[in-house]
């Protein structure tokens, strides 16, 4: 049995240099993940700041211009939440590579959009629960003390919401990681499709793909761990 298992393993990943499609393919995913949930992070705090700020001041603000202005903006950040999240990724992968960003060649800058794009909405929505979840005293302390609407978000509410939803934040990281996993449909060589054009060259469809789910399942692992760690340091920075 082992023999059998060195044989395949060695056919599989030695020859041929073939094991070179696993490591290229998990720095694409990786590469991928990282800058996507960067561009989702600054999404989701643009558009978790607006509704925030629509939900919080909509009974107070006069009518007049920066009324009319904040609720269209509410209005187009709901419509892409709506739109994101109600839509499969691979069906927005698909469109944002043959449809919108038909003329761009490069395929990992397109994964990085769209995944981020997709990552924001959900971003958003734990942001949000993060900018909910400060008391208001602390906003109304930052306007007695002569800080503007602007500069209470940025230095006093949002630093705050950040501590508040940091695990949740690094469990999207996690679900990001995975949701990548469909990156080949636009030719993009990550992970998966690393082990699939392996099945493909080879005709052996089990050492690759469990070599695949085995590398996503120990990231998961060290990602989770971290995500645990940070956890118990926030709770005795609290106490």
């Amino acid at each position: 049995m082992f023999e059998k298992l060195k044989a395949e393993f060695i056919f599989n990943f030695i020859e041929g240099d073939r094991w070179k499609y696993i490591v290229n393919g998990l720095g694409v995913t990786l590469q991928v993940t990282f800058f996507a949930l960067l561009l989702g992070t600054v999404i989701g705090v643009i558009v978790a700041s607006i509704r925030s700020s629509y939900d919080q001041t909509k009974d107070d603000l006069r009518p007049g211009p920066w009324k009319v202005f904040l609720t269209l903006l509410n209005g187009l950040c709901k419509l892409y939440l709506t739109v994101i999240r109600g839509t499969p990724v691979v069906v927005q992968l698909l469109i944002g590579y043959f449809i919108i960003f038909v003329s761009s060649t490069n395929t990992v800058l397109v994964a990085v959009l769209v995944f981020g794009i997709n990552s924001g909405a959900y971003i958003t929505e734990i942001i949000r629960g993060g900018i909910m979840s400060v008391d208001h005293g602390q906003f109304e302390a930052g306007r007695s003390i002569g800080f503007s609407y602007l500069q209470t978000m940025q230095l006093i509410i949002i630093p705050q919401a950040f501590k508040n939803v940091l695990p949740s934040l690094a469990n999207e990281f996690i679900a990001l990681l995975k949701e990548t996993a469909v990156c080949g449909y636009i030719g993009l060589m990550d992970l998966t499709k690393g082990g699939d054009v392996i099945r493909g060259r080879t005709f052996s469809a089990f050492m690759p793909l469990f070599a695949v789910a085995l590398i996503y399942l120990l990231l998961v692992i060290i990602f989770s761990k971290l995500v645990g760690i940070l956890e118990r340091r926030l709770r005795r920075n609290e106490q």
